[in-house]
Formats: C-alpha cells, structure tokens, sequence
C-alpha cells in the first residue's frame, strides 16, 4: 500500500493545511483528502508543488509499505 506523509511533511515545515494549500493552488478539501490518505491518485504536478514548497522528495511524501501476507 501507498502511505501519504503529508501530514508529516508539514509537521516539519511548520505549515498549515489552509497556507499549504493556498500556495499550491489546490482547494483545501483536496489537500485534506490527500493529507488523510483518501486520495487515489495525485497529479505529478500537484507532487511537484508540494515538494517545492515544503522542500522535501516525493519519497518523504509517498511511502510503500507492503500490505500484511505480502512478501517484502
């Protein structure tokens, strides 16, 4: 499975979800379907943005973990 840091990611940077989103020019609600781990995909943009304003990789955002029974 794919995990979202996100909210781990802003932690960090100290930003909120209404200031993120704003300056990524996404609605919060996506944001926070993102940040929730509720979004089944995401545009490589929207990727991109997230990266260049909390200055991180799309790995510190996105992670696999294998699912339980999986060989890993």
């Amino acid at each position: 499975m794919i995990v979202i840091n996100l909210d781990v990611c802003m932690a960090r940077k100290k930003i909120g979800l209404m200031d993120l989103a704003k300056k990524i020019d996404i609605t919060p609600a996506n944001l926070s379907i993102l940040k929730n781990g509720k979004a089944k995909a995401i545009r490589l943009s929207t990727l991109e943005a997230l990266c260049r304003e909390l200055d991180c990789q799309p790995g510190d955002i996105l992670e696999f973990r294998p699912d339980d029974g999986e060989a890993g």
